[in-house]
């Protein structure tokens, strides 16, 4: 039975009685009028949250109709070019993600610093530029299946969100088994300082440059990545993987997409996972093409379709050093076929093709992708492959069929 009703009830008995008194019959009105208020201040969309749990949006947000999207990340549909840039200018000075001082870069370092001095067998990264609320079971999955690769490994998670009380619980049970993993607050202008990528960040932030209509969250993660690579060095990963084998013993390395299956040439690579020495030079190409070629209009532009320009430019050169892995390496499941993995086999020859899949992918992958905005929304069903591989690689596995 809802508040209302009972207080409904209340209100009924109170009419009939002379007992009560005038002063009584308000307080319960006021208990009404509190009800209805917290109500509508602790809803998230159709969901009601205690009010505990209710976070400011950092990426996702509601667009009711008639008002305009509050989010400085995410540019207002249908307007024009100067409209955008106007709407901009006023959201700037909203970007906590684009300022940075002497104070906010030595806590940045010195945060990092602290996590790199824990005798780390290899540096990782990810990037959460969305809520601490969506980072979800399967975003979790990919830093538990990391650890269960990589016990000794040192994880850094560049996120505002994150690095919150509410994401520090998230990542606690990692934490409290001595697995070394923290979110950090990304310093852009000090990742990127005396890098090419500095004039572009310059121009953005004067407001002068349209930032485009694809949401400036994704442009930045495909900055961010880039930058702490070249600032650090070590492995980058998205966070829609399942980690299979250690990764620390690779260098210089990239994968291929998609290859050209008569000559097996790579036809698009992907950075979705990316393996660097400190100050590479092909990353520096990376930041010199981002910040020359920008198109903030255009998905997959400043991140994917970057690598596979550069690459494909620079050629066969024996001199950066670079290993571009076959597809298998990294994606041995292409986006269109991902959702197969996660069916549970319903017959014989599904169990078959199950248990070939598993063996195939294990013994060839260091890692599957799992292509999010194609597997978001589907359960890991009991017995599928997806299952199968992500028992095999968890230290704290209760979440498996949740994700």
């Amino acid at each position: 039975m809802s508040k209302k009703s009972v207080t409904y009830r209340l209100i009924s008995r109170l009419a009939k009685s002379p007992v009560l008194s005038t002063i009584s019959f308000a307080a319960i009105l006021l208990l009404i009028y509190a009800d209805t208020m917290y109500t509508a201040n602790t809803k998230t969309g159709d969901e009601v949250l205690p009010s505990s749990q209710i976070t400011t949006p950092v990426v996702a947000t509601k667009i009711e109709e008639g008002t305009e999207n509050e989010d400085p990340l995410i540019p207002p549909s249908k307007e024009s070019v100067d409209e955008r840039m106007e709407w901009f200018r006023r959201k700037l000075p909203e970007l906590e993600i684009l300022k940075s001082n002497d104070e906010l870069s030595e806590k940045f370092q010195g945060r990092v610093s602290k996590l790199f001095s824990n005798n780390c067998s290899a540096w990782f990264f990810m990037v959460w530029l969305s809520t601490a609320k969506s980072f979800g079971p399967r975003e979790f999955l990919a830093v538990d299946s990391l650890f269960s690769t990589t016990p000794e490994g040192c994880l850094l998670i560049l996120s505002s969100s994150m690095d919150t009380p509410e994401g520090f619980m998230i990542l606690k049970p990692l934490i409290d088994r001595g697995f070394n993993v923290v979110a950090v607050t990304p310093n852009v202008p000090f990742l990127v300082k005396n890098t090419p990528a500095e004039p572009w960040l310059d121009e953005l932030k004067s407001g002068n440059m349209d930032p485009g209509s694809v949401p400036l969250f994704n442009h930045l993660s495909d900055l961010l990545r880039l930058a702490v690579l070249y600032k650090y060095g070590g492995v980058y990963l998205d966070t829609d993987i399942i980690l299979l084998k250690d990764l620390s013993g690779l260098r210089n390395a990239i994968g291929a997409q998609t290859i050209n299956q008569v000559t097996k040439k790579w036809t698009r690579l992907n950075g979705a996972v990316m393996v660097f020495d400190i100050h590479h030079p092909v990353l520096l190409e990376f930041l010199k093409e981002y910040a020359t070629t920008f198109n903030g209009d255009r998905w997959g532009h400043n991140g994917p379709y970057l690598v596979s320009r550069v690459l494909e430019r620079l050629g066969d050169n024996s001199e950066h050093n670079i290993t571009i892995f076959q597809p298998k390496a990294f994606y041995p499941v292409d986006w269109i076929k991902i959702t197969e993995l996660f069916k549970k086999p319903e017959t014989e020859a599904d169990s078959k093709w199950a248990d070939d899949t598993v063996d195939d992918i294990s013994r060839e992958s260091f890692v599957v992708h799992l292509w999010n905005k194609r597997s978001r929304e589907l359960k890991i069903e009991e017995g599928s492959v997806m299952a199968r591989l992500i028992a095999e690689h968890c230290n704290i596995c209760e979440n498996i069929y949740e994700s």
